[in-house]
């Protein structure tokens, strides 16, 4: 008994520790910087007096300049975005949620309690769970969860182990509502989730997809989840309302998403049967999707009031394989993008903000390696220039996410944010290359 008992109190130990390390770190850099000025100043001044150490600084000042202004116009667009408030019971059109589920355990079952509690018409509601030829107890799990409510819930099981795809696409296939949601099979939703999510469908006819707001739910349970949720809240309620503004969410995420029925039949065998560099696709599924509705002309919108609680790898390996996963479904997706993007996909409406946000993508992709090679010949020439810098730069950096998250829900939460950003520099900055050169890969990583 007394290991539980141990076990929080060493967590919560071990999060002071690393919060008070990563504000040493980063003070630390900020008196290096000031220090060492001398030093940057001379570095500069070699710089400027080489042909190519001259263009160096301009290109970097104006790619400076220009994340500068599109920052900007992300704040602007997020000050525009608001969220569609939940239509009438009469209002809301049927439903069919899919959930795929392979080797989750009691998750399943918590998943499939929390969605039958929803505050949503059971009459509109259809609830179907498919089994990916799991390992573990997953199907018993389903079966309790069957007997627990009855016919609020149809399971399935797959003739074997097909990936998560095509679970979902058998959902498709047999669902009836007008529309799809998914919902991933570790993943809790709220009561007004559901209803909150379809509810964009009814008032905005252009409306192809809504991505849900997505939370960490075990961010009690390790160090990585408690930097993963202050991130989540980042590229969610930041990013993805200045993306919806725009009606051009580039992903909706599997953990909760939803797709106009029409559209996900318009392009439901080109998505089953997508290939990449002739080999079939068997991740990246929600960003496909995403595209494929993108590309017919519809909107894509985020719900900042849908909520889903997920669980996220708790150790480094299990986040770095996630992070690879997600690297190579956007560098597959970026070039599928780039086929439609520039084209009239979307006549009735402005097609600037999709193209800014795909040009964003594609930069960020293209200074990979350049910015990758200047890391490696700025440590090994100017090590502790590099070290001071750095560690500064994140302080700057991260402060807008302390602040942003701070605002939307409380500051001692949001000084993860520092320790998350540090993780990433000095951790995980080689998985966007490492994703880039093994786009090809097939394998989901983290399933087990």
């Amino acid at each position: 008994m007394q290991e539980p008992e141990n076990k929080p109190s060493s967590l919560k130990t071990s999060r002071i520790i690393i919060l008070f390390a990563t504000f040493i770190m980063m003070l630390t850099g900020g008196f290096l910087v000031y220090l060492l000025q001398p030093q940057f100043e001379q570095l500069h001044l070699e710089r400027m007096q080489s042909t190519w150490g001259f263009y160096f600084i301009v290109f970097s000042m104006a790619l400076l300049g220009y994340k500068l202004l599109y920052f900007l116009f992300n704040v602007v667009q997020y000050f525009r975005y608001k969220p569609v408030e939940s239509v009438t019971d009469q209002e809301l059109p049927t439903c069919t949620v899919i959930v795929p589920a392979y080797n989750e355990g009691h998750l399943v079952y918590d998943t499939l309690l929390s969605l039958v509690a929803s505050d949503y018409p059971a009459e509109k509601l259809q609830i179907l769970v498919f089994d990916d030829g799991s390992k573990d107890d997953t199907w018993d799990w389903m079966k309790k969860a069957k007997a627990a409510l009855g016919d609020r819930v149809s399971i399935y099981q797959q003739p074997k182990n097909m990936g998560k795809r095509h679970a979902l696409y058998r959902g498709f296939k047999m669902g009836s509502g007008d529309v799809f949601v998914t919902v991933d099979s570790d993943s809790v939703v709220k009561a007004d989730t559901l209803r909150n999510l379809v509810s964009p469908f009814v008032v905005n006819e252009n409306c192809g997809a809504v991505a849900g707001n997505v939370l960490v739910l075990n961010n009690d349970k390790a160090i990585i989840p408690k930097m993963l949720n202050v991130s989540f809240v980042l590229s969610f309620e930041f990013m993805r309302s200045a993306q919806s503004a725009m009606g051009s969410v580039l992903c909706t995420p599997g953990a909760l998403s939803a797709y106009r029925r029409e559209a996900v039949f318009n392009c439901l065998e080109d998505w089953i049967n997508q290939t990449f560099n002739g080999q079939p696709s068997d991740i990246g599924e929600d960003r496909a999707m995403t595209n494929m509705i993108m590309k017919q002309g519809y909107h894509i919108l985020f719900q900042r009031n849908s909520y889903v609680l997920t669980n996220v790898p708790e150790k480094y390996k299990g986040l770095y394989k996630m992070f690879i996963r997600w690297g190579r479904s956007n560098v597959r997706e970026n070039l599928m993008m780039a086929k439609f993007v520039f084209k009239k996909f979307r006549p009735e409406a402005s097609r600037f903000g999709t193209r800014l946000i795909f040009f964003d993508q594609s930069l960020n992709m293209l200074l990979t390696y350049p910015l990758l090679l200047l890391m490696l010949v700025m440590i090994v020439m100017h090590p502790l220039l590099f070290i001071s810098s750095a560690l500064f730069g994140i302080l700057l950096a991260s402060s807008f996410s302390v602040f942003f998250y701070a605002k939307r829900y409380n500051l001692s939460e949001s000084l993860w944010a520092y320790s998350y950003s540090f993780l990433f520099t000095f951790g995980l900055f080689w998985i966007t290359p490492y994703a880039i050169a093994t786009a090809s890969r097939r394998g989901w990583l983290t399933r087990g």
